[in-house]
C-alpha cells in the first residue's frame, strides 16, 4: 500500500479532479471522463500501479462516476425544460447496444492501445471544440432509420473506449443537426447515463491483472476514488448548468479545447513510448 502522505495528496488531487469535472460535465457537455480519465492515469500510476490494464481501471471508474453526474445533470436541465427525451428514446437502444460492444472490446485491449485511441480522438474533439462554427450542418434534424440505427451504437462505443459520458460526441452530432446548443448539452447528458449504466455492470465482472488492482475495487472499478469524485461532482454539475444557461460558454470551450488537445498529445506520446 502506498505511504498516507501520499495517499492523502492524492486524496486532494482526486477532490479537485472531481470538482472540475462536475462543472465542466453541466457547461460544456463534454462530459466529465475527458478530464477525469487521464487524470485517474497519472494518479494511479503515482501510487504505483501499472501494468497492460490500467486504462481499463480508469475507463470503468470514469464511467461509474458520470452515472452519478449525468443523472444529476440530466434532472438540472429537465427543471428548465432543456432536455429532448424523443432524442434519448430513439438513441438510446443503439447507444446501449454500442457500450456493451465497447466493453468487450475494451477489456482486450491493452492500455497503450486504449492510450492510443484516447489521444487520438481526444485530439479530434478537442480541435472540433476550438475550430467548430456554430453555423456548420450535416442537416435540419436529427438523423432516423438507418443512419441513426449506424451512428448510435458508434456513439456508445467511442464513448465507452474513452471513459466518457457521451457528451463530447452526442453534443456535436446534435449541433450539426441544428438542435440548439442548450438543448444538445441536456441531452447529452442523458447519453451519459445510457453509456456509463449498462458498461460500468460489465466491468465490474471483469477479471484485472494484480498489478492494475488498485484496494477496495470491483471488478476494474475502484469505488473509493469513485466516492471521492462523485461526492464534488454532485455538488458541483449543477453549478455548470447554472453557468451554461447564465452565459456564452463558447470563450471558455476553446481554452478548455487547448487544454484537451495538449492532454490528448500527452496520451499519444505515452503511448509510443516517448
Amino acid at each position: 500500500m502506498p505511504d498516507t502522505t501520499l495517499l492523502l495528496q492524492m486524496l486532494v488531487l482526486l477532490l479537485a479532479i472531481g470538482a472540475l469535472a462536475g462543472v465542466l460535465a453541466g457547461l460544456l457537455g463534454v462530459g466529465g471522463g475527458i478530464v477525469l480519465v487521464p487524470s485517474f492515469f497519472y494518479a494511479f500510476q503515482t501510487l504505483g500501479y501499472g501494468g497492460p490494464q490500467l486504462m481499463q481501471v480508469c475507463l470503468a471508474t470514469s464511467l461509474a462516476t458520470i452515472i452519478v453526474t449525468s443523472m444529476r445533470s440530466v434532472l438540472s436541465h429537465n427543471r428548465k425544460g432543456a432536455v429532448d427525451w424523443a432524442i434519448l428514446r430513439g438513441w438510446g437502444p443503439g447507444i446501449v447496444v454500442g457500450a456493451v460492444i465497447g466493453v468487450l472490446v475494451a477489456s482486450q485491449l491493452r492500455s497503450s492501445a486504449l492510450q492510443a485511441l484516447f489521444g487520438v480522438v481526444g485530439l479530434l474533439i478537442g480541435l472540433y471544440m476550438a475550430l467548430g462554427k456554430a453555423e456548420w450542418r450535416l442537416g435540419d434534424e436529427m438523423p432516423k432509420g438507418i443512419k441513426r440505427a449506424i451512428l448510435s451504437p458508434i456513439v456508445g462505443f467511442l464513448s465507452v473506449l474513452m471513459g466518457i459520458g457521451g457528451g463530447s460526441f452526442g453534443v456535436p452530432l446534435m449541433s450539426l443537426h441544428g438542435i440548439p446548443i442548450h438543448r444538445a448539452v441536456a441531452t447529452a447528458a442523458g447519453f451519459g447515463v445510457i453509456i456509463a449504466v449498462p458498461s460500468v455492470l460489465g466491468f465490474m465482472l471483469m477479471p484485472v491483472d494484480a498489478a492494475a488492482q488498485l484496494p477496495y475495487s470491483v471488478g476494474a472499478v475502484n469505488i473509493p476514488t469513485f466516492l471521492v469524485v462523485i461526492a464534488m461532482t454532485t455538488l458541483t454539475a449543477p453549478l455548470g448548468v447554472k453557468i451554461a444557461h447564465a452565459m456564452d460558454p463558447k470563450p471558455l470551450k476553446r481554452v478548455f479545447a487547448v487544454f484537451l488537445i495538449l492532454v490528448a498529445l500527452n496520451m499519444l506520446r505515452k503511448a509510443m513510448g516517448w
